[in-house]
């Protein structure tokens, strides 16, 4: 499913380049053990808002794809912390870690290749 990029207006940073700042910026979160963690915010906060710019195109996927990581994300970390009152919270913790690495990887590298994350 290949789809064309959408005409770019020249005003402000392209659907392309936003996307890789929202890749960027989620990774920054995600890499500096939340230290950062404002950054992963903003990331989720720029694809909601740019969604419905990028109805219609290779983005919307993008962005769904990050929104959808981050709330997948976050709920595995929690039910991860309340497990580790029983010593099993690490092992989920690190497999859910390893999992949103694992999708911020793959959507970027989609990115680059101008496809979806969701084709395989």
């Amino acid at each position: 499913m290949t789809q064309a990029y959408p005409p770019e207006d020249g005003t402000g940073l392209s659907m392309r380049n936003l996307t890789h700042l929202i890749y960027g910026l989620f990774a920054l979160g995600l890499l500096s053990a939340g230290f950062f963690g404002v950054a992963t915010i903003a990331a989720v906060v720029l694809a909601y808002l740019k969604r419905g710019d990028a109805a219609g195109t290779l983005y919307a996927a993008h962005f769904d794809w990050v929104i959808k990581t981050f709330w997948w994300g976050l709920l595995w970390i929690v039910i991860s912390a309340i497990f580790t009152f029983i010593f099993i919270g690490w092992v989920t913790g690190l497999i859910a870690i390893v999992w949103i690495v694992y999708r911020i990887i793959k959507g970027w590298l989609a990115l680059f290749s101008a496809q979806s994350p969701l084709a395989d």
